[in-house]
């Protein structure tokens, strides 16, 4: 939903699968990828599965946390984290898997306006 109100105004939704959060996510990326295009009709990016905590993890999340700390241990504590970047590829917020995506609204607008 929010893709499709906010795509033309440049809003980018990056989505990568993680398998680190219960196992949750062990199919191929090409059956994700699938499933998310036909089943559930989303239409943003989808990437490669990654590691997103740990020494394995990927360096985009790396850059992520160590711009936006969470916690003492500032690790992604499940799935369906979300950050926010500026248009400027500046991390400027960070929500956990709980919040709901239409509850960051608000804050993707104040984005768009700068």
């Amino acid at each position: 939903m929010l893709h499709q109100k906010f795509s033309e105004r440049g809003l980018r939704i990056l989505a990568f699968p993680c398998n680190q959060f219960g196992a949750q996510e062990p199919w191929e990326e090409s059956i994700i990828k699938h499933y998310l295009r036909n089943s559930l009709d989303v239409e943003f990016d989808l990437f490669s599965k990654v590691h997103v905590n740990g020494h394995s993890s990927h360096p985009f999340f790396k850059f992520l946390k160590s711009k936006l700390r969470d916690s003492k241990f500032n690790f992604i504590k499940w799935n369906f984290g979300k950050f926010l970047i500026d248009r400027r590829g500046v991390p400027r917020k960070r929500y956990g898997s709980i919040t709901p995506p239409l509850d960051i609204e608000d804050d993707i607008v104040q984005l768009l306006e700068e």
